[in-house]
């Protein structure tokens, strides 16, 4: 199995283009477990948040794996109520004693929260200092892109969106795109108790790869250039969704895949959101 590539970011970082998230993912032995078959089957980039409540697991994991720290690209986020209260050094500090590392990957605003503006600035600095190898935002809808790049000063160099099949997010992918700004997809498989990897297209695009439809979708976003994070506590599953380097969809199967967009969210509305 070829191995998953890498993308390098506007400021020379390269990210591993498949990770693991671990969103609702319970601390404890169950984050652990998660993130150590992840790392046994290839994977080199566990996404994690403060929200998550499991940084400290996901930190333990990697020690527990005894590879190097600098083999291991780990994200985490600001929450919105640090944002709120003007505590993104501190929040930052906090999450890398959790982690127990000296250093993080990369560190996104999680939502944009009121303040987020004095947030970035604050996390430039913490990216000038190096502790922080790359900084950028996650739910940042265009216009929020348009005003962060208006402040003058550092690019994000990377916005964390929902995406998937069913809710492609293409324009504002295209636009980020354009601005020299990577995208990762959140909930890349639909979501939670959605219904995508039933759904008869991709079963019969898959049959014809020998491939699932998790694996036809996690394909379908890579070609897209997209960063994509897969959460799953299953090792099966974990190691599933990564072995999707051995084939490449057809720009006919590729554009089937596009046209099931309804344009629907499954999670939070960016322009409206009360948490």
């Amino acid at each position: 199995m070829m191995g998953v590539k890498n993308i390098v970011l506007n400021n020379g970082v390269s990210i591993p283009q498949l990770g693991l998230g671990v969103f609702q993912t319970p601390s404890g032995d169950v984050t652990r477990r998660a993130v150590l078959a992840a790392l046994k089957a290839g994977y080199r980039h566990i996404d994690t948040a403060m929200a998550y409540h499991n940084e400290k697991s996901v930190g333990q994991a990697v020690r527990d794996s005894g590879m190097d720290r600098g083999d291991v690209f780990v994200t985490t986020k600001l929450w919105n109520d640090d944002v709120r209260a003007g505590r993104a050094r501190e929040a930052f500090d906090e999450s890398l004693v959790r982690l127990g590392f000296d250093y993080i990957d990369l560190y996104l605003i999680h939502w944009p929260a009121q303040g987020w503006q004095k947030a970035w600035q604050d996390m430039v600095q913490i990216y000038e200092e190096g502790r922080a190898r790359a900084i950028g935002v996650s739910n940042f809808e265009p216009h929020h892109l348009d005003e962060l790049l208006s402040l003058g000063g550092m690019r994000p160099a990377v916005d964390q969106v929902e995406s998937s099949p069913l809710f492609s997010n293409r324009k504002l992918i295209d636009a980020a795109h354009r601005d020299g700004i990577d995208i990762e997809a959140w909930s890349p498989l639909g979501g939670t108790g959605g219904t995508l990897l039933s759904d008869p297209r991709l079963t019969e695009i898959g049959g014809r790869y020998g491939k699932s439809a998790a694996q036809v979708v996690i394909r379908w976003h890579l070609q897209r250039g997209v960063i994509v994070i897969p959460k799953s506590v299953h090792p099966d599953r974990i190691r599933e969704n990564i072995d999707v380097t051995d084939f490449e969809l057809s720009d006919a199967d590729m554009r089937r895949i596009d046209a099931m967009d309804t344009g629907v969210r499954t999670g939070g509305d960016p322009d409206d959101f009360d948490f």
